[in-house]
């Protein structure tokens, strides 16, 4: 039987009755829960998977019998295989979330509890070093294109979970995930970066959590071609002007060094958290310094 590529995740609205703020209910169909359930169940048999297959299942099955002894996997973190899964948790508060990240964990899960991941090597940038392609300037001087922040993080959480054309129909950006970026939206930690066409359409955008003086990119998307570069170079170049010291992409990829970003080891990672999570940071909504013109910035290599 031919698989068929899931629904995105169903936005529907509540008033927020704190602040008057629609707060989305993200939900996902059930035809696309099976499909998630069945593809997330094969995903870790692919070969270059099968190593942490093991420690995978022994660390879910001591989650469900010893939730205590399973919690303590993240005082003195234990990395297996070269992917670095440290253990399973289903605490999603934005305390642990950002207690994590300072740690250099960050959540993937396509089925059952959650599993947190800190990989041998990072893919990671200093925003200063961005490389902006001479066609993405242009095309930010045409003015085709407006970009914000922080303007609808549902949605683009949306788009980067749905499928992507020649991709397998799966993704890790379930309903549980969006319901926990969207608190540490709301608490001023996750930021997101909308692309609008002339028309007023969501086009491309991403979205991300910054600690302290640290962003780390989740995903992006692009319904328009260079929409995501747009939104990349936008955000890199007000990351720069803020004064963050790295933007980390998490599993190193060939499309993550064609766009400049290099690797450095976990030892090396922790070492810049150290310092630079812990800051204060930017806390609170961002928006677009319109004095920042990105078609002429003049990037440090």
């Amino acid at each position: 039987m031919a698989l068929i590529a899931p629904s995105a995740p169903v936005l529907s609205e509540i008033v927020d009755s704190g602040s008057g703020e629609h707060a989305p209910q993200f939900r996902e169909s059930a035809a696309a829960t099976l499909r998630r359930l069945l593809l997330g169940f094969l995903y870790p048999l692919r070969a270059s998977r099968l190593a942490v297959l093991p420690a995978m299942l022994g660390m879910t099955l001591e989650f469900l019998l010893s939730p205590a002894a399973a919690a303590s996997r993240f005082d003195e973190p234990q990395y297996h295989c070269w992917q670095g899964l440290v253990g399973v948790s289903d605490d999603l508060s934005a305390e642990a979330i950002l207690a994590r990240y300072r740690q250099g964990l960050f959540p993937f899960c396509h089925i059952g509890p959650m599993k947190w991941w800190s990989p041998a090597t990072r893919a990671v940038l200093r925003p200063q070093e961005t490389h902006v392609e001479k066609n993405i300037r242009r095309l930010i001087r045409k003015g085709k294109y407006r970009v914000t922040f922080d303007s609808d993080f549902a949605a683009v959480m949306q788009a980067c979970g749905e499928p992507r054309p020649g991709k397998t129909p799966l993704t890790w950006i379930t309903p549980t995930i969006m319901r926990a970026f969207w608190v540490l939206h709301r608490q001023g930690h996750a930021h997101s970066v909308e692309v609008w066409d002339d028309m007023g359409r969501l086009v491309g955008g991403l979205y991300g959590l910054a600690v302290g003086n640290v962003f780390f990119g989740e995903s992006q998307f692009a319904r328009a071609r260079d929409a995501s570069k747009i939104a990349v170079a936008t955000l890199h170049y007000h990351l720069a002007h803020w004064g963050f010291a790295l933007r980390d992409a998490k599993w190193p990829t060939r499309h993550l060094t064609s766009l400049g970003f290099h690797t450095i080891t976990r030892d090396e990672l922790a070492r810049v958290l150290a310092v630079e999570a812990t800051k204060l940071g930017r806390v609170g909504r961002w928006s677009v310094d319109q004095s920042l013109d990105v078609s002429s910035w003049q990037t440090k290599t």
